[in-house]
């Protein structure tokens, strides 16, 4: 990896001069589109066939149709390039660089103004002015995928961060899914038994760093604005919203101020889900909106929905590097944890140097019981690359007996949006045992390196005489 990736630190916070500089240093990993493409599945589209072809860059719509203003997405699709928003480290080493950064964690910094001040109107909202596009044929419309809501309680001393999706209701309300009944659900029923609205605020495009930290895996009152900080190595900088004082980050694109009103309901969804499943299993609450903020120059910022590369790794990176540091914690056999995309967030694969017989039913045990997402896990031996999925069915194809390395559990909470589960997502679990075992016989076959580096040496001379 180049030493250039340092250089992002120098961006600062903001969305507009990160974009700019890694232009400038990794320009063949941002793929621009000139020409005018449609709101209505085009961005999608492009996603989707780059993907078929093994690329996943970055990409910049200069000419949407509707919205007036320069898209950004797909910045998550590759782990490379987060590990260049993380300071150059390989994507070997993304886990133990999040965990390091999130660990040291900084109090945000107050200012008086910032770029998403530049713009403030209360009262009647129209939200027509916010930008929004279509991602899917199976959505019930246009989608705000990148949604990020602040929430703070200043009685208890908790602040929240996460993502939901939203899209627009009327001119001055969104309505949005709590389905991962996660701490902003909490919080709304902390509310409700008060008998008032909880207020909050919607971050809608901010630097990648802070949108890592929103996906950020945390005990409920520990707040992602200060993982934001140990992330960026210096406090976020934020400015609170006109009625409600919530800070926010101050460059962010658009923020939306208002109140989730407990008993209010307004229809969302179906969406093209990370299941790889358009989805209408949704709790319906409705934002009303009561001040909009923007910079004069607001990108859309998308991310790209369904089991894409980047809505998977947005969500999986902060899971993978949490479930890292449990295991080898507790296991220091565990060499590698990975979920792989083609079981969106429901599969992992667990490479370990086992000590002792059983050992391999324990981690995957842990592993099921820590995540409450993950169907199936796999452990396999050190030297297979979890990375790889036929590298992890040719360790199921040889080592794995269904007879005896086979783990089930019934009946535990999963994920509401599993298509398979019930419909409050209880789901069963299993662990498959993949590894070689005390008693397995055989030596697998391999090519010295001296080999390996002779044939790739004529091989790359092959046909240039």
């Amino acid at each position: 990896m180049t030493t250039r990736a340092p250089l992002l630190a120098d961006t600062g916070q903001d969305l507009h001069r990160f974009m700019a500089a890694y232009r400038e240093l990794f320009p063949d990993d941002v793929l621009t589109v000139h020409e005018r493409v449609g709101a209505d599945q085009d961005v999608t589209a492009a996603v989707w066939s780059l993907a078929a072809q093994g690329r996943h860059p970055a990409l910049v719509f200069e000419q949407v149709e509707g919205i007036g203003r320069p898209l950004v997405t797909n910045l998550f699709a590759s782990r490379e390039r987060v590990g260049r928003m993380l300071g150059g480290v390989p994507a070997a080493g993304i886990h133990a660089e999040y965990q390091a950064r999130s660990r040291r964690m900084v109090a945000p910094r107050e200012l008086a103004s910032g770029a998403v001040t530049q713009r403030v109107t209360s009262g009647a909202i129209d939200l027509a002015e916010l930008p929004t596009i279509r991602h899917f044929a199976t959505d019930r419309g246009p989608y705000i995928t990148n949604a990020i809501i602040a929430a703070e309680d200043r009685e208890a001393g908790i602040g929240n961060l996460s993502y939901h999706r939203s899209m627009v209701h009327s001119p001055g309300e969104i309505a949005t899914s709590l389905h991962s009944r996660g701490h902003l659900w909490r919080m709304l029923q902390a509310a409700q038994a008060k008998g008032r609205p909880l207020p909050v605020a919607m971050i809608v495009g901010a630097h990648p760093l802070f949108m890592l930290a929103g996906a950020a895996r945390l005990p409920y009152g520990v707040d992602e604005r200060h993982v934001a900080g140990g992330l960026f190595g210096a406090p976020l900088e934020v400015v609170r919203t006109p009625k409600y004082g919530i800070a926010v980050p101050a460059h962010a694109e658009f923020v939306l101020e208002g109140v989730i009103d407990p008993e209010a309901r307004a229809e969302e969804g179906p969406f093209g889900e990370f299941t790889g499943y358009s989805s209408d299993r949704s709790t319906n609450n409705l934002l009303r909106v009561e001040t909009l903020m923007r910079r004069d120059d607001a990108w859309l910022l998308d991310v790209v929905g369904g089991n894409s590369a980047e809505h998977l790794n947005l969500g999986r990176i902060p899971r993978e590097s949490e479930m890292v540091e449990k295991l080898k914690e507790r296991f220091p056999g565990v060499t590698g944890v990975h979920y792989p995309s083609s079981g969106t967030h429901f599969h992992a694969y667990v490479a370990l140097k086992q000590s002792r017989p059983g050992e391999a039913r324990q981690v995957m045990l842990g592993l099921l019981g820590w995540d409450p997402y993950l169907k199936t896990v796999v452990a396999v031996d050190e030297d297979v690359d979890i990375a790889r999925d036929e590298e992890v069915l040719w360790a199921l194809a040889t080592h794995f007996q269904p007879h005896l390395d086979v783990v089930v559990v019934e009946g535990l909470p999963g994920s509401a949006l599993d298509p398979s589960a019930s419909g409050v997502g209880t789901t069963s679990r299993m662990g498959l045992d993949a590894t070689r075992g005390p008693a397995f016989e055989g030596v697998r076959a391999r090519i010295d390196d001296a080999a390996m580096e002779r044939a790739a040496a004529f091989l790359g001379r092959a046909g240039k005489r």
